[in-house]
């Protein structure tokens, strides 16, 4: 049995949480998807506890045997055991005070396990007043969400680093692989494969330098705030020995805010984490449309690409086999967007000293965060790397295009460039042949001005009429 100001609860003798875990698991069946389900998150709570622990140790506010028994308890718990003991459910009002609770009874109650007392004999390590001490839900659970979620982005950045480098890999591989290329869903000019596999790796580029940045940011927190901000119940050395502390223990360069009261209310940094990571998901589902759309068919579309077949593709139509792996990084493409909403709201929706809404921002962030990770692994380990040019497909394409004609304005003219494009789809004559036949080029010109290198914009002009011989040196078109 335990006790709070509300009265008394049976607890499992099994369990190390405690009755302020047991009410919030009453009180909040909302999700069935209980904290535990974000392992960097209950070991970022293990890391502040640690910190804090250590922090009273030092500054002379907790007994010296008490700190190390619950130093060791969060030892443990980065280690991977207890996580099954953080029960209550991710979103809850109280803006996490039940996940507090909840690391601070576990930390107790697996404390006095290891002094060989009883669960719930409190009177020798107590969840609040030694766990606890010098805290607030309002400064442990901001910053344990900020660090669970630079766990995560480290994470994510890891993967999404690979998945570009596996596109610049395709870029290279393709180099010189011709194909049209198209604005509107019609014909435009020639391109390479490999530019538009570059194409990606460097978009991809350039969101990884985006999410980096707001590692620092969230470096930011407010241990020592307590309350609302201005310290109540912790000792004025314990703000700067628990950034310290935890600085050591994670390895990321922590910094306290400098304005405690508005670090306490603020939620900005969530909203530019999450519309960070909306930009790099719209940008990673276009992708994923371009390759959906190059890969169609493979008879009646434009096959101009084959992804990896990784499944049967109906139930009813032999032989078919579908982008799965693209389809699935755009749903969770729609559910970081759909995130990054619910953020946004939650954000706005803050009173005062306190976001109390910030359960519901964690949780939006993290699953997004883990979702990203996922997804960009799958699509590099089951469509990126495997996907191989139909190259002969792609040659005809260009061979039969009046978007070359596009190459020979600078030396024609706009207008009878359109003259000829108009007469080769009337016709179906090559667009070399017509101007032959017009006698406004010869041969050697219009093959040097339609290479594939001048065509793909691999071997750059100088002005409107100049050429670059085979040697490197610039001259005019005759």
């Amino acid at each position: 049995m335990e006790t709070d100001s509300l009265g008394s609860r049976a607890i499992p003798a099994d369990a190390y949480w405690g009755v302020h875990t047991a009410r919030a698991l009453d009180n909040f069946p909302i999700t069935r998807r209980a904290i535990y389900n974000y392992p960097h998150l209950i070991n970022a709570l293990a890391r502040v506890k640690q910190a804090g622990a250590r922090a009273n140790r030092q500054i002379g506010v907790l007994d010296p045997k008490k700190a190390d028994l619950i130093d060791e308890v969060c030892e443990e718990i980065v280690a991977g055991r207890w996580h099954d003991q953080f029960v209550v459910g991710v979103i809850q009002g109280g803006a996490g005070t039940s996940t507090n609770m909840n690391a601070n009874e576990v930390i107790a109650n697996r404390g006095l396990e290891l002094m060989g007392l009883a669960r719930g004999d409190y009177t020798h390590l107590h969840p609040i007043d030694d766990v606890n001490r010098s805290q607030s839900t309002n400064d442990v659970y901001p910053t344990s969400i900020k660090l669970a979620m630079t766990f995560s982005l480290l994470r994510l950045l890891d993967e999404h680093r690979l998945l570009a480098a596996a596109f610049a890999d395709k870029g290279r591989e393709f180099r010189d692989i011709l194909k049209v290329g198209r604005t509107q869903l019609q014909d435009a000019v020639p391109m390479t494969l490999g530019q538009e596999f570059s194409g990606y790796a460097t978009t991809l580029g350039e969101d990884f330098d985006r999410l980096s940045e707001v590692v620092e940011w969230l470096s930011e927190i407010n241990l020592g705030a307590t309350a609302i901000g201005t310290g109540i119940t912790a000792d004025p050395r314990y703000a700067e020995a628990v950034r310290h502390h935890l600085s050591e223990l994670t390895g990321i360069p922590m910094k306290t805010a400098p304005d405690l009261i508005e670090a306490t209310s603020d939620a900005g940094v969530f909203m530019t984490l999450s519309g960070t990571l909306k930009r790099a998901a719209v940008k990673l589902s276009k992708i994923c449309n371009d390759l959906r759309l190059t890969s169609s068919g493979p008879q009646a579309g434009l096959g101009e690409i084959n992804l990896p077949p990784r499944q049967a593709g109906s139930s009813i139509m032999p032989g078919k086999v579908n982008p799965v792996i693209p389809e699935v990084v755009n749903q969770v493409a729609f559910s970081v967007i759909g995130a990054d909403a619910t953020v946004t709201a939650a954000a706005e929706a803050g009173q005062l000293q306190l976001n109390a809404f910030e359960p519901v921002i964690a949780h939006s962030i993290l699953q997004s965060l883990a979702w990203m990770t996922n997804a960009c692994r799958t699509l590099r380990v089951n469509c990126i790397v495997g996907i191989t040019a139909n190259t002969k497909h792609l040659a005809a394409q260009v061979d039969s295009s009046v978007g070359v004609v596009t190459a020979l304005t600078p030396y024609i003219g706009y207008a009878a460039s359109a003259r000829l494009a108009h007469t080769a789809l009337t016709t179906n004559a090559s667009i070399t042949e017509l101007v032959l036949a017009e006698g406004i080029m010869s041969r050697e010109q219009v093959q040097r001005v339609l290479s594939p290198e001048r065509l793909s914009g691999m071997r750059a002009t100088t002005g409107a009429i100049t050429i670059i011989e085979p040697d490197g040196t610039l001259s005019p078109l005759a």
